[in-house]
């Protein structure tokens, strides 16, 4: 586990490096990502001048929702860009064939195989509006509240990368994308950086259970506003976020499973 850890450190300081080899080029597309990132808060502010309020949450929470959705999605990019991004392609022209050939589970190859260190910019841009929804809610931030807080964002990257597998286990059946999937990530990401009790109980029922965005990131959220989504113990604050990591664990599993059938695309 400790060897696989440092394989991944090593090959992502490796991947940067090989970014930043063009530095002006780099620049400019953090540069574009920032101004779509805050062309996404901006709909936020737009949204908040409209409405003064969205059922109970206020203006302010509605910055922090977007926030944290934004660090959570953008880390998990930011890192997972293998599955997010290269695996699909690597189906498609055979590079996964050589994958296979190698001693190391072709999980982590994958995730070794890409970082996107632009989405730098939306981070910050999340990072900017948490820090400003917290001001304006006048949170008083506690270690119980910056525990939640560390803990949601760790599990929803985890969430998000699940997700992002989905497509992957697709492909290696069908060596093309799935764009349905997209409705539970990007699609997810858009409908998510708000809060889940503001939609029909359909989606209610799809961003708790199936794609569970309101345990990894509104329930935590909503106890760190003092708004207590479904009005639970404090306790279970601490226990929704772990579906993150249950549907990872699922995801991975299928995964490897799915390798297992996988045939040459015969590139």
């Amino acid at each position: 586990m400790l060897n696989t850890i440092h394989l991944y450190i090593r090959s992502m300081g490796m991947l940067l490096k090989s970014h930043l080899q063009y530095p002006a080029s780099f620049f400019m597309q953090t540069l574009a990502q920032l101004v779509m990132e805050g062309g996404e808060m901006l709909a936020v502010i737009l949204v908040i001048d409209r409405f003064e309020n969205l059922k109970q949450w206020s203006g302010a929470n509605l910055f922090f929702f977007f926030g944290l959705m934004s660090v959570s999605f953008y880390i998990t990019e930011f890192f997972g860009r293998g599955i997010t991004g290269n695996f699909p392609s690597m189906v498609r022209n055979g590079q996964l064939d050589t994958l296979l050939l190698r001693p190391r589970n072709v999980l982590t190859q994958v995730l070794c195989s890409g970082v996107d260190p632009r989405r730098i910019s939306c981070i910050a841009v999340g990072v900017t509006a948490m820090i400003m929804g917290s001001n304006m809610s006048d949170v008083s931030w506690s270690f119980l509240k910056v525990l939640a807080l560390i803990e949601s964002v760790l599990m929803s990257c985890m969430l998000i990368l699940g997700l992002f597998m989905i497509e992957g286990i697709f492909c290696i059946h069908s060596v093309k994308s799935v764009e349905l999937v997209n409705a539970l990530t990007y699609g997810g990401r858009s409908a998510c950086q708000y809060p889940i009790d503001i939609y029909p109980r359909p989606l209610k029922i799809l961003f708790s259970v199936v794609a569970p965005f309101a345990m990894t990131m509104h329930v935590p959220a909503a106890y760190i506003l003092g708004k207590p989504l479904y009005g639970w113990p404090t306790w279970t604050v601490f226990v929704t976020p772990l579906s993150g990591i249950a549907v990872l664990f699922v995801m991975s599993m299928l995964f490897n499973k799915g390798i297992r059938f996988y045939r040459s695309t015969g590139s």
